[in-house]
C-alpha cells in the first residue's frame, strides 16, 4: 500500500512537468512490471504471447516519449483557468456531463450488470476530467513551490474540488465494474477507454499538439496504438495457460448434460448414476466392453 501510494503522488507530480498525452500512455510500463515481478515473485507464469505484448509497450512508449511534446510555460492557476473555460474545451465538458448522467441514471439500472462499457465508460469519461484537474491542481501547486503562491486564487481550489469529486466518481464506478465483470476483460477496456479520451481531452484544452509536425503526431498517435495493443495482449494472455488446463479436465455442465439426455430416459439415469459414483460407473462399463 505504501508503494503504490507513493507511485500515484509520483503519477500526480507528473502531469505537472509533462503533458498528459506522455504521461498517460505511460502508465502502461506499470503493466509490464506488475507482469514481470509476479512471474519472478508469485511464480506466475507469463505467456509467449504475454512477453510479447511487454515487448510491444516498451516499443510503443520509446516512440511516444521521442516524439512528445514539449510542455508549455505556465506562469499562473489564471492562465489554465483561461484553457479550462475555452468554448471547444467547456463543449467537451458538457458533452461528458451529459453522457455520463445518461449512463449513469438510464442504461446502467438496465444493462450495467451485463454489459461491461456502461461501468468502464463512466469512469472512463470522469477520468478525463479528474486528469486534467490533477495536471492544473499540479501546475499550481508546483509554482506555489517556486515561490509564486496560486492558493490565493479561487481557481486553485475550484481544481481540488474537481478533482475530488471526480476521483470518487471515478473510483465508485470502477470497482463497480470490477465487482461485476472479470478483471481481465475490465482492465484494458477500460485503460483504451480512459488514455484514449485524457488525451483528447488534454488535446483540447493544453493544445498539445499545436506546433508539432503532422509526422511527430502521426508516430505519436501509432506508439499509442501498439501500446493499447500490448496491453491488451498481455492482459488476455495473462491467465490464458491456466485456463487451457482448466479446460481440458473441466466436468460437463449438469445442464448441458441433461439437455443432451432428457430425451432418453435411462440414459439420463445413467448419467446421473455415474456423477454419483464415478469409479463404479467406470468398472460397469469395462464389463459392457
Amino acid at each position: 500500500m505504501i508503494t503504490m501510494i507513493v507511485g500515484e503522488v509520483a503519477n500526480f507530480v507528473a502531469y505537472a512537468f509533462a503533458p498528459a498525452v506522455l504521461v498517460t500512455p505511460l502508465g502502461a510500463l506499470s503493466i509490464i512490471v506488475s507482469a514481470v515481478l509476479a512471474h519472478f515473485i508469485l511464480q506466475e507464469k507469463l505467456h509467449a504471447l504475454g512477453i510479447l505484448g511487454c515487448v510491444m509497450c516498451i516499443a510503443g512508449s520509446v516512440v511516444i516519449v521521442i516524439h512528445a511534446p514539449q510542455e508549455r510555460a505556465i506562469t499562473s492557476v489564471q492562465e489554465i483557468w483561461n484553457m479550462a473555460t475555452q468554448t471547444a474545451f467547456l463543449l467537451y465538458v458538457a458533452s461528458v456531463i451529459v453522457i455520463v448522467f445518461v449512463l449513469v441514471f438510464h442504461f446502467a439500472p438496465l444493462y450495467g450488470n451485463s454489459n461491461v462499457l456502461i461501468f468502464t465508460g463512466i469512469c472512463s469519461l470522469m477520468g478525463s476530467l479528474s486528469v486534467m484537474s490533477v495536471k492544473a491542481l499540479g501546475t499550481s501547486l508546483k509554482l506555489t513551490f517556486e515561490g509564486t503562491n496560486q492558493l490565493i486564487y479561487p481557481q486553485t481550489w475550484y481544481f481540488m474540488l474537481v478533482v475530488v469529486t471526480c476521483v470518487i466518481m471515478q473510483m465508485n464506478y470502477l470497482n463497480k465494474a470490477l465487482d461485476t465483470f472479470n478483471t481481465a476483460i475490465v482492465s484494458p477496456i477500460y485503460y483504451v477507454m480512459f488514455t484514449t479520451l485524457t488525451i483528447v481531452a488534454s488535446v483540447i484544452m493544453f493544445k498539445d499538439w499545436d506546433g508539432q509536425s503532422i509526422g511527430s503526431i502521426i508516430s505519436e498517435i501509432c506508439g499509442f496504438v501498439v501500446v493499447l495493443s500490448g496491453t491488451i495482449l498481455l492482459h488476455v494472455t495473462k491467465d490464458f495457460d491456466r485456463n487451457a488446463s482448466r479446460s481440458l479436465y473441466a466436468p460437463l455442465s449438469p445442464s448441458l448434460t441433461t439437455r443432451l439426455c432428457s430425451g432418453n430416459g435411462e440414459m439420463l439415469k445413467h448419467v446421473v448414476e455415474d456423477a454419483a459414483y464415478p469409479e463404479d460407473a467406470c468398472l460397469r462399463r469395462q464389463g459392457l466392453y
